[in-house]
């Protein structure tokens, strides 16, 4: 699988991660929103209210609840609130099993007959050896020593499509993610000669379940199902590549070639930032010589509005980024990191709207200073308080455990191919980001991560690491912007029976930005 992976991962998916929270709702995409919405309302007959716009008196901020919260079917901008069950029957449990065993008997002989693969050779004799490993925790299990990238990128993209298998099935969430675990332990038991490694079983199982909801929501947003000729062709090509898993359950399902009346899917809108420009990265504190000079293209997503006021379902909301830094060697995939969330509600103070909820977080950070990757469960708050008619200030807070994690060690990485050069471990994280939106043409944001770690496997010690990025952009015109980030990394390492150690870096970037708010896929 591990091979095989990465076979998957050449598909839009280094761009399709990371995040923190933007400005995504200022003056100019309040009115393009709303006036989407008054066209929609026209057409449809949906009677709902938006929340983005300000009542007459400018003190508060309509909602999109009824009397009763199950009545409502759509959400404010005329979208199923719900996957139709109509057309989203929940199949057997049979077919998701089979889809499982079907992925990982490709995976391995994509790996065995195409890229040669050594431990992919499996048979009866590694089939009873690793049955024989107990529990996961157990003494047959083990730490892994595979590379960073490996471990904390690409095992979690292939749990996606364990998890997906019953998701694109007609199963929601919750009962999706028992699959991810399942097909994660059915490959270490009988896809791979070695022994089973424990943190694959995990990373791939929490994670793979992260992606795979936030792929099978980007897969609902582009699919429709009453589009026939080359618009439904290039629509169904598109959630081939990002989930190839939900592609052939359409396939079986006979969905490829469903036409429909009415809407199949939830869907919701996507505010999409690309960044493109230059990227420079300091070896210590300040601008000087020696550093590295590199493309810098990041992709920013955000799906669904945190202020509509509504019921709140897993990844209703959720944010995701990916950098990509091209001139600095193999490290590529720089940064890949979101949060989704998985339940809460909306509360209104006065102007201050806010989405309080508990949120699952993936971070990933590999470049040549650092490697930093985790899985990370707590609450959060996003905010958003209206200054004037036309500035905005938006913040968002979250405190998460870290269950697990990777993080490189004390002397800094050594940019390995294939051995691990990190450890493995757990602590607590927190972020915090604040944009000060004037008037839709200057955005000031400040951006800060803090994670505590303490060595699971590997040199005992305990870490703190920061990430700090003031950032400013100015409007061009239209959607386009200007902007500088100034991003200081800061690592504190005191391992039990060596010297501590402290870095401190720098980097800045340089670049144009185009905002699409609102996105959709028309018709």
């Amino acid at each position: 699988m591990k091979n095989g992976s990465f076979l998957f991962s050449l598909f839009l998916v280094p761009v399709l991660l990371q995040a923190q929270f933007k400005p995504a709702y200022d003056n100019k995409i309040l009115l393009n929103n709303n006036s989407w919405f008054s066209r929609h309302i026209s057409i449809n007959g949906i009677n709902r209210y938006s929340d983005l716009v300000s009542n007459p008196d400018k003190t508060s901020f309509a909602d999109t609840k009824t009397s009763s919260a199950d009545s409502i079917k759509y959400n404010m901008y005329g979208d199923l609130l719900n996957d139709n069950p109509a057309y989203n029957k929940s199949q057997p449990i049979w077919r998701p099993i089979e889809g499982i065993i079907v992925t990982n008997i490709v995976t391995n002989l994509l790996d065995t007959y195409v890229l040669g693969a050594p431990y992919t050779h499996v048979g009866f004799a590694s089939w009873g050896r690793n049955l024989k490993a107990g529990i996961p925790s157990g003494t047959g299990w083990e730490w892994d020593q595979d590379r960073f990238g490996m471990n904390f990128f690409l095992h979690p993209y292939s749990g996606n499509a364990f998890f997906n298998s019953a998701r694109s099935n007609g199963y929601n969430f919750w009962e999706s993610a028992p699959f991810a675990l399942f097909g994660s332990y059915m490959w270490k038991i009988f896809g791979e000669t070695g022994i089973p490694e424990r943190n694959d079983l995990i990373m791939t199982t929490v994670n793979g379940i992260f992606l795979g909801e936030i792929f099978y929501r980007l897969g609902s947003d582009i699919l429709d199902d009453q589009t026939s000729g080359s618009n439904r062709f290039f629509r169904e090509l598109a959630v081939a590549f990002i989930s190839p898993t939900r592609f052939f359950n359409r396939l079986l399902n006979g969905y490829l070639t469903r036409s429909t009346t009415e809407e199949v899917y939830q869907k919701e809108p996507l505010n999409i930032t690309l960044t493109a420009g230059y990227h420079r990265v300091n070896p210590g504190r300040a601008i000087e010589n020696g550093a590295t000079n590199s493309v810098s293209l990041d992709l920013d997503v955000i799906y669904g509005n945190p202020f509509e006021i509504r019921s709140r379902k897993p990844f209703d909301y959720f944010h995701v980024r990916g950098d990509l830094d091209f001139g600095v060697g193999r490290k590529v995939v720089d940064a890949a990191t979101g949060y989704g969330i998985l339940f809460g509600g909306n509360v209104q103070s006065g102007n201050l709207e806010m989405l309080i909820g508990f949120f699952q977080h993936m971070n990933y950070f590999d470049n040549n200073t650092f490697e930093l990757g985790d899985i990370a469960f707590g609450p959060g708050i996003i905010t958003k308080l209206p200054l004037s008619d036309n500035s905005s200030l938006y913040t968002n807070l979250h405190v998460a455990i870290v269950p697990f994690g990777g993080l490189s060690r004390r002397n800094g990485i050594t940019d390995t191919s294939q051995v691990r050069d990190y450890d493995f471990v757990g602590g607590a994280e927190a972020k915090i980001e604040s944009t000060y939106n004037i008037g839709g043409w200057v955005g000031l944001t400040l951006i800060g991560y803090y994670w505590w770690f303490s060595t699971y496997v590997g040199v005992a010690a305990n870490s703190y690491v920061a990430l700090f990025k003031p950032r400013i952009t100015v409007r061009l015109f239209d959607n386009l912007s200007l902007g500088f980030e100034h991003l200081i990394y800061y690592s504190d390492r005191y391992p039990t029976n060596y010297a501590s150690v402290h870095t401190v870096r720098t980097e800045e970037k340089l670049y144009l930005q185009l905002f699409l708010d609102g996105f959709r896929f028309k018709r």
